[in-house]
């Protein structure tokens, strides 16, 4: 399956349906009035988040949603049946933002979660609802409401706990497969990893959830390598883990650049909180690890951690400080329960 994050939709409600203009027609029944019944209302157009999925894919072959018309009235006061309603099933964690671009209408974080994106049209009175006490037998309806129509952008952001950054083949994905039960494609070369990979962790009894990010390099927020485009996957995460592998150039350097290109990106990313590891310590002796280990210490401002997902270095730590990170984040992001103020008369 293929991974799409964003996609743009046409959706339109259903108009109403038009009042009926009847009258009464029975035997022995010389003035029967008028019996006209009001047409229903449109479809709904109705956006619901759902689970079991986890890309924009259904929405590229598919951009035209449109409800269905009400039903009109009918005689002896009978109502149309409403027209049937469109359901948009989405991921969780899809924004739904408006054709500019700039205002967002909803963002599905919970399944189960409904929001109505276009309103059905109400159907038009039927020729009863005119009966005055002048105007025994009218002969006025009024024709249904036209739905409402619009055009949205489907943005998906995936809902991760902890996100991994880093430059290309810095050992994300093989970090990933290592902790979790997650397969992402490893390969020697840059950009092997082309989308964002979740997988489930756990430590300590506890589980969360790990997204790995596609490759940065210098640059990317002005579309070079495969650009920022998924750094909005990451802007969810309550904790970065970033890795530098050990064995490439300059470990100061490369951790300074993929900051740069978060602070480029905004949307708070610079501000999480950042676990800072060296990656692939198997493979560099050990003075060359104490000099890189040197370079990202004073260039992080903290102490990285040694890992190697091959030789299984370190990952148990890596894992318990994700977690404890994690947890500090929900409790400061909790609100603070207001102390009950006693009652007095």
């Amino acid at each position: 399956m293929k991974f799409l994050d964003t996609a743009k939709i046409y959706i339109r409600s259903g108009d109403g349906g038009a009042g009926c203009l009847s009258f009464r027609r029975e035997k022995f029944l010389e003035f029967g009035g008028p019996d006209g019944g009001d047409g229903g209302r449109g479809g709904d157009v109705i956006a619901e988040c759902v689970e079991g999925l986890n890309t924009l894919i259904d929405y590229r072959y598919q951009q035209h949603f449109k409800a269905r018309t009400g039903h009109h009235g009918m005689g002896k006061n009978r109502t149309g049946a409403k027209g049937a309603d469109v359901i948009l099933k989405l991921p969780v964690g899809t924004q739904i933002i408006d054709e500019e671009g700039e205002v967002l209408l909803a963002d599905l974080t919970e399944v189960g979660a409904r929001v109505c994106l276009a309103k059905g049209g109400n159907g038009g009175f039927g020729n009863s609802r005119f009966k005055t006490s002048t105007n025994r037998a009218p002969r006025h309806v009024n024709p249904g409401l036209l739905g409402e129509e619009r055009t949205l952008i489907l943005r998906l952001k995936l809902i991760a706990e902890a996100g991994i950054i880093g430059l290309p083949n810095a050992g994300k994905s093989t970090f990933l497969a290592a902790v979790t039960k997650a397969r992402p494609k490893i390969a020697d070369y840059p950009f092997s990893t082309l989308h964002p990979q979740l997988g489930v962790a756990h430590a300590e009894g506890r589980e969360f959830v790990l997204a790995d990010i596609p490759g940065l390099i210098e640059g990317a927020h002005e579309g070079l390598g495969l650009g920022d485009q998924f750094l909005g996957h990451i802007e969810r995460c309550l904790v970065l883990l970033h890795l530098i592998d050990a064995g490439a150039g300059h470990a100061g350097q490369a951790y300074k650049t993929v900051r740069r290109e978060l602070e480029s990106y905004g949307h708070g990313l610079k501000d999480k909180p950042e676990i800072v590891a060296l990656s692939k310590c198997d493979t560099v002796d050990a003075t060359s690890l104490q000099t890189q280990n040197q370079r990202l210490k004073r260039a992080a401002r903290q102490t990285p951690l040694q890992l190697s997902a091959v030789a299984g270095l370190n990952l148990e730590a890596a894992l318990q400080k994700l977690l404890a990170e994690i947890e500090a984040a929900k409790r400061k992001s909790q609100p603070q329960r207001a102390l009950a103020v006693e009652w007095h008369p």
